[in-house]
């Protein structure tokens, strides 16, 4: 078991996107509520999102998790 462990580790290279969203558009009907979001985030990585209510920070949550 720790054998597939350490090669799982070593697939994935500490440059190599987590997460990576190009270009994301979200919409609620006519409301174009996410325009355009970039994001990369790497291994180890630790990343804040913030802004005033209701500028799409939960929405942009649901989009990663896929909500």
């Amino acid at each position: 078991m720790n054998e597939e462990k350490l090669e799982n580790n070593q697939m994935q290279t500490p440059e190599e996107p987590i997460i990576e969203i190009i270009d994301m558009h979200k919409w609620f009907g006519e409301f174009h509520v996410l325009r355009g979001i970039d994001l990369t985030i790497r291994q180890k990585e630790r990343i804040v999102i913030c802004g005033p209510s209701g500028s799409g920070k939960s929405t942009l949550i649901r989009c990663i998790n896929r909500l």
